[in-house]
């Protein structure tokens, strides 16, 4: 049942704080809880999107090393994980929010969207960003699937929060194509404040070399929804092409674009992207190379990670694996990634925040194994000084 908090306004439920969730949860026996975020009182908040971590350089880490708290583990497959000036949001792919604010205090919101979202399988509610102005208007930007008149299909909306709901204001991009597992879903605003998009090959094995088509693909999108006049191809949203599934957006300091996909039998790949760049699948995958083709940044060869969200913590890029169980860390210098952090949980999404990292799990995925956890937790993992 949906819960909502006595009206406030919004700045006041995105109140700063400094000890942000401290009294949460301890954690299981494996992993000793600690408080998230010890930082100066009047220090100025971290933007919350990993270019304002200041924890320690993470290769070389292992589990070991990091202290864990669990923030909740009331969560229903959650997908991703923002934060606003103390208050953490996560959507939960039947069309839910779920918000944890500065007093630990957790509410979860039905999303009013103008078709009902579709939780099929993987499908959903997945990706959201805030606005820059968020803590003043309420305004985010969700991607979710909802049931079209050709089957499952994917929309990028702009949604605001008034301090008592969640609304759909404005539908940004339509007509994605769907599908129950291979959706991409992943948006973020970009340095250069366009919303970027993942999005799933569908089990189709045209869509991602056709550039007509919205599918396999990462597209660039305007915040008002119209195609960017600087995009590499004219009068399209599409920004790069032949993707499988891609479920990671990030940039580094410089501004260089990096996303994490999943391959079809392991080949997994992390990938620099570039606009206009054709990726390869369904002709190449892995490290296979063809004339016209860019190959991987990282490819998993024959292991299996299933990367979901990935993020930068500083230099590092964290990488939430689904089918690994793991977070890993990219090693620019042995160019690999090495195991960091895993709680055995399948990790969906992470966030560096101020010394520390934030990871939701989705255990009740459908692709879960049996037996494993039957709760979705989110996570805040830091480095044991």
């Amino acid at each position: 049942m949906t819960k909502k908090p006595t009206k406030k306004p919004l700045v006041a439920v995105l109140a700063v704080t400094a000890l942000l969730l401290a009294g949460c949860s301890s954690s299981s026996e494996e992993a000793p809880a600690t408080t998230p975020s010890p930082s100066q009182a009047d220090a100025e908040p971290p933007s919350g999107d990993g270019r304002d971590y200041t924890g320690p350089e993470l290769v070389g880490l292992t589990t070991d090393d990091f202290d864990v708290t669990v923030v909740t583990d009331e969560l229903n497959y959650p997908w991703e994980v923002r934060e606003s000036e103390g208050a953490l949001i996560l959507t939960e792919v039947a069309g839910t929010i779920a918000m944890v604010d500065h007093e630990d205090r957790f509410d979860r919101y039905e999303v009013d969207t103008s078709d009902p979202v579709m939780h099929d399988g993987g499908s959903g509610l997945m990706g959201l960003d805030l606005a820059e102005d968020f803590a003043d208007s309420g305004t985010a930007y969700i991607y979710y699937t909802y049931e079209g008149d050709n089957g499952l299909t994917n929309r990028i909306a702009e949604v605001t929060f008034d301090g008592d709901s969640w609304e759909e204001t404005q539908v940004l991009l339509d007509g994605i194509p769907g599908h129950n597992l291979y959706n991409g879903g992943r948006i973020a605003i970009g340095p250069d404040d366009h919303l970027y998009a993942t999005t799933g090959w569908t089990s189709d094995n045209d869509v991602s070399q056709d550039l007509d088509s919205l599918a396999g693909k990462i597209l660039r999108v305007n915040l008002d929804g119209s195609v960017p006049e600087d995009n590499p191809f004219d009068d399209s949203y599409v920004y790069s092409y032949g993707h499988r599934n891609p479920q990671g957006l990030a940039w580094d300091a410089d501004g260089q674009l990096f996303s994490a996909e999943h391959g079809e039998a392991a080949n997994d790949e992390i990938n620099l992207i570039t606009p206009g760049t054709n990726y390869g699948w369904p002709l190449a995958e892995g490290d296979d190379e063809q004339d016209g083709m860019e190959t991987p940044y990282l490819s998993s060869g024959s292991d299996t990670w299933a990367p979901s969200g990935i993020a930068f913590a500083g230099d590092d890029l964290v990488v939430a694996a689904l089918a690994a169980q793991i977070l890993y860390v990219m090693n620019d210098e042995e160019q690999t990634v090495d195991p960091l952090f895993s709680s055995g949980e399948r990790a969906r999404t992470v966030l560096p925040y101020q010394d520390g990292i934030y990871v939701t799990s989705t255990n009740t995925s459908p692709r879960a194994t049996e037996g494993s956890e039957s709760v979705d937790r989110l996570l805040w993992i830091r480095p044991a000084s």
